[in-house]
């Protein structure tokens, strides 16, 4: 579709895009007059938006003026018309060193390089780490609220997972802690498939003490991560930066689609999994992914390899659909090449 407009055209657009970008708000004949510098009138302007509108790259939202570009359009501009950026030195530095600081485990540098992206692209930064097996150190359940409890499950390496679980309707938090008090005695020290071999071994030999209540507990806390550890863990940080441009009610409703779809994680799984079926950095705008088209983001992600370039994860950024791609896209890629080079 780039081949279809003229210089003229591709300008304003451009300009449109970055004007968006940069603001968020929609974008009027003057503001464009202004930012081009070449002698355009409004009305001829005017005219060019209405095209790219008809061609489907431009959309006027609500009663504004101006104009936002739509999803297509903004797959147009990122494969034909975005200039990428160099990242500077003290970002590539400041990347590096919280990488690959010493001392650290691998989920532990996974985490401090997704809250680092985080941190530089004001998105929410996300990691699928490679399936670990490393030893348990402690396993938990917290009441949340009527028929619902959070199990969190910490290995010995110090990464962290949540999962919330339906329970019985009206148990008491002692029923919890005891649930939790019989996995720790068990699972301690333990990958979490010896864990479940010896609670197997011993409900099969009857050697528990349980009361059946608490016994649903434990049941459903370890079925809970049975089928999740086969392809990897995944990991997200800086969700409430996704509200610091929020602007208008729109934009939280936008924001809550994307929480749902970030505490979809079987879907976010596959979603990242997907990725390691090409190279280099892939970039997911708006509706074009079932699992966003309510939530009106983008997703840019790069897979790591390990020593054998084996691709064993992917690491990147979600956000808005205006977020700033030029800057953005060559920062999750010397990311996932700073991991890869670290793994391997």
């Amino acid at each position: 579709m780039i081949t279809e407009l003229n210089q003229r055209s591709r300008d304003i657009f451009r300009q449109i895009v970055e004007a968006y970008v940069e603001t968020g708000e929609p974008v009027g004949s003057r503001t464009l007059s202004r930012r081009l510098g070449i002698a355009l009138s409004p009305a001829t302007i005017r005219n060019v938006m209405a095209d790219l509108e008809e061609l489907g790259l431009l959309k006027a939202p609500h009663t504004s003026a101006g104009r936002v570009p739509t999803d297509v359009g903004l797959r147009l501009f990122v494969n034909g018309l975005l200039e990428v950026g160099d990242l500077s030195d003290d970002e590539r530095e400041s990347i590096d060193a919280q990488c690959a600081a010493s001392g650290r485990s691998l989920p532990e540098a996974l985490e401090e390089a997704t809250t680092m992206l985080s941190g530089l692209s004001s998105c929410a930064g996300l990691v699928m780490a490679p399936k670990t097996d490393r030893p348990l150190k402690h396993i938990e359940f917290v009441n949340l609220q009527p028929g619902r409890a959070l199990v969190v499950l910490v290995t010995e390496d110090g990464l962290v997972e949540n999962r919330v679980v339906e329970v019985p309707m009206g148990i008491p938090s002692s029923v919890l802690q005891m649930a939790s008090n019989y996995l720790n005695a068990r699972v301690v020290g333990r990958t979490l498939a010896e864990a479940r071999t010896r609670l197997q071994a011993e409900a099969e030999e009857q050697r528990t003490q349980l009361d059946e209540l608490t016994r649903r507990v434990v049941d459903t806390g370890m079925a809970t991560w049975a089928g999740s550890r086969n392809s990897g863990v995944l990991i997200v940080r800086g969700q409430a930066k996704l509200l610091d441009d929020v602007s208008a009610l729109s934009d939280l409703e936008r924001i809550r689609s994307l929480f749902e779809a970030l505490e979809t994680r079987d879907a976010m799984m596959r979603l990242l999994e997907a990725t390691g079926q090409a190279e280099g950095v892939q970039i997911f705008i708006g509706a074009e992914n079932n699992l966003f088209s309510h939530a009106g983001c983008s997703l840019i992600v790069s897979p790591y390899t390990n020593g054998k370039d084996q691709i064993v994860g992917a690491i990147g950024v979600i956000g808005p659909t205006r977020i700033n791609y030029a800057r953005i896209i060559p920062m999750v890629d010397y990311t996932a090449k700073v991991i890869s080079r670290m793994i391997g």
